[in-house]
Order: structure tokens, then C-alpha cells, then sequence
């Protein structure tokens, strides 16, 4: 069925999470609260089996976080098409998404179908392998999965730039510049809420996206 209102799961109607930092300046200061440590190399511990199986019902409203993603950010003014599957109220069909790292509008008229399915992921903005670098791998298996599922962390994006993307964090990899402020607020937010530190390159490039604000 095509929605027009939020279904009664609680999720919220609007697109991309606003910051909890607020403002460019609320992000720099939470960015220089945060411990700088030593730039981590790359861990060949890390498994993504660590942080669980792909999109968990964490919030128990009966829809995996990947459909919770999608309807979250699906341009709702616009048709799509949401149906009911066993307790979940919007397992996402077909609708009209807007990339925010590339820019461009992707459009979908069968999730269900592999190569379109693929064609849109939920994107982790601090990359699993990245948070396991940076203390995750300390965590419990519960607060690996709750990480995994954060919606704080997750963006539906473009199949093939999120492969691009791949596990780089934020001074290896960034967005269109029209995005970076708001994606250098997001990761702040996201290491902020989970403790965890950056280092000095990954501090430099975030005050440089979060310059552009």
C-alpha cells in the first residue's frame, strides 16, 4: 500500500537524523571533548559477524533496521510503497530516495528485486570495521549489535558509492562537499554517544568538513 502518514511503529516521518550537536559550533566543541589516541591500523580481527546479523529488530516494532532506514529516509513527497510483512507495517517496496554523499535521486520501483535491491544500502557513517579499530572490539557482543543498528549511524545511500566507501572513516573518505558539514556532525554525534576516540588526521578532516557548515 502506498503511505502518505508515519505508521503507528513510531518511526519518524522525516529523512536524514538532524545532528544532536545542533550546530556547526556545538560539533566542534564535542569533537574537542573527545580523546585523541594514535591513528589505529587496520585490524584483521574484525569480523562483521561481530556486530551481529544484517539489520536486527532491535526496537522490537516488528520491521529489520535496513526497512526502518529506508522508510525513514524515503522522499514521502513522493509516491512509495510501504506493505504489511508478519508485524512489520512498512516493508518498504518502491519508492524515491535522495543519495546525500553523491547527491543523485535514486528511484525504485521493486526492492525486491536483487540488482535494484542492491543498488540502494543503509551505510554505517562510522564504518563497523572503523568503530572496531577504535574500541569497539572491547565491547560487549550486545553493545556491538545495538551499534550496528544505531539509526544515528545509518543513512540509505547509493549501492556504489557505500562499496566505494568501504570501511573508510573520516579522513580517509568523505561526501559531496554540499553534505560534509552535515556528515562531520553526524560522526561527531556518533562518537560522541559511544565514546569513542579519533586521532589527529581523522580530527583535522573533521574540522575541516564542519568548516564548510
Amino acid at each position: 500500500m502506498s503511505e502518505s502518514s508515519s505508521p503507528e511503529s513510531g518511526i519518524p516521518e522525516s529523512g536524514i537524523p538532524e545532528s544532536p550537536s545542533g550546530d556547526a559550533a556545538d560539533a566542534l566543541a564535542e569533537l574537542d571533548a573527545l580523546d585523541v589516541v594514535a591513528r589505529p591500523k587496520p585490524d584483521p580481527s574484525y569480523k562483521r559477524s561481530a556486530f551481529g546479523s544484517r539489520w536486527a529488530d532491535v526496537d522490537h516494532n516488528g520491521c529489520n533496521t535496513r526497512d526502518d532506514i529506508l522508510f525513514r529516509d524515503v522522499d514521502k513527497g513522493k509516491p512509495y510503497t510501504a506493505a504489511q510483512q508478519g508485524r512489520c507495517d512498512h516493508d518498504m517496496l518502491a519508492g524515491t530516495w535522495l543519495d546525500p554523499y553523491t547527491g543523485k535521486e535514486l528511484v525504485f520501483a521493486d526492492l525486491k528485486e536483487q540488482r535494484q535491491a542492491q543498488a540502494i544500502q543503509i551505510d554505517h557513517i562510522l564504518p563497523l570495521a572503523a568503530a572496531w579499530r577504535y574500541g569497539a572490539k572491547n565491547w560487549t557482543d550486545a553493545q556491538r549489535k545495538e551499534f550496528a543498528n544505531d539509526p544515528e549511524n545509518l543513512l540509505a545511500v547509493d549501492g556504489a558509492k557505500n562499496q566505494s566507501k568501504s570501511d573508510g572513516d573520516a579522513a580517509a573518505w568523505r561526501p559531496r562537499k554540499e553534505f560534509q558539514c552535515k556528515y562531520a556532525g553526524l560522526y561527531v554525534a556518533v562518537k560522541t554517544k559511544w565514546n569513542l576516540p579519533v586521532d589527529a588526521s581523522e580530527k583535522r578532516a573533521l574540522e575541516e568538513m564542519l568548516g564548510t557548515c
